[in-house]
């Protein structure tokens, strides 16, 4: 069986939009391929009538300052991500995601666009990006859009992408200020099944003992990526202390809704561990905005 009837090289954003406008049937881009690739080949993705490769788009490759935010540009492989002082100067939640997405040859290839555009609501970049409150770019027939991340998401593999046929182009995130910082973690199978059992990014604002604002994004809490606003809403104005926290912990427990997955763990198991895990990566937000050091 065929797994695709069309392969189309795209060298610019127009001619891959281009391309998907008029596929004449299904049509998908790929850039690493990890993903989409793997489930063509083992039946969970049903042929598609065209691939269009956008990985040697310049435009797609950018990773810079642009217009006062950074911008990762959604073909980027992740490893290079891991590595680049920008993003561990802005957005260290986004390089320890990366730096977990796979193997060394995975994130080789592997890019954030392609993360995303999966729209699983557990992965790992995805998570770090809805804590940055990161927002998507998107080119289609009707030009390029900004997109707030979360807005992207239909439920578990769907997104307003496909729906549009549209492709990320990037993603804007806010540079640094004094105070800020960010974490990323999660807790695995211990028999090494690449799916988390939870994980989580948090960004926080820090003045002083105070914790001014934060964001809170977890997951696999539903079919769409999750924040965490009950908490972010408690947390902000509030002094770091361990009462505060274990507050936070118990609230986190009580507001977000867990299922059992036979792949995963079961809804108490993780109901338990999400506590665990929000004390682990606030506090490492916390001791991380007290200073601008880059890691």
């Amino acid at each position: 069986m065929k797994l695709w009837s069309n392969y189309v090289l795209a060298a610019t954003i127009d001619e891959a939009v281009q391309a998907l406008a008029h596929a004449g049937g299904s049509a998908r881009p790929v850039a690493g391929g990890t993903d989409l690739l793997l489930e063509l080949q083992q039946g969970r993705h049903e042929p598609v009538h065209t691939l269009v490769d956008v990985s040697t788009i310049p435009d797609l490759q950018r990773l810079e300052e642009r217009g006062g935010q950074l911008f990762i540009g959604a073909g980027v492989p992740v490893a290079r991500i891991v590595e680049h002082p920008l993003v561990r100067k802005h957005a260290l939640a986004v390089v320890e995601a990366c730096g977990l997405i796979g193997g060394p040859q995975v994130r080789n290839t592997a890019t954030l666009g392609g993360n995303v555009a999966h729209a699983l609501p557990a992965a790992d970049g995805m998570i770090s990006l809805a804590a940055m409150d990161a927002v998507a770019e998107a080119a289609g027939a009707n030009g390029i859009r900004l997109i707030p991340l979360l807005e992207l998401f239909r439920g578990l593999g769907k997104s307003v992408l496909t729906e549009n046929n549209e492709i990320l182009t990037g993603f804007y995130l806010p540079l640094r200020q004094t105070g800020q910082a960010s974490a990323f973690s999660r807790i695995m199978r211990p028999q090494g099944v690449a799916l988390p059992i939870l994980n989580m990014a948090v960004w926080l604002q820090r003045s002083g003992e105070r914790i001014e604002c934060a964001r809170i994004a977890v997951g696999p809490a539903g079919p769409t990526p999750q924040r965490a606003r009950q908490v972010e809403e408690f947390l902000g104005g509030k002094t770091y202390s361990e009462d505060t926290t274990a507050e936070a912990v118990q609230l986190i427990r009580e507001t977000m809704k867990f299922r059992t997955s036979p792949r995963r763990a079961t809804a108490e198991y993780r109901t338990h561990l999400v506590g665990v895990l929000l004390l682990e990566v606030l506090e490492k937000a916390w001791l991380r905005a007290g200073s601008m050091e880059v890691l």
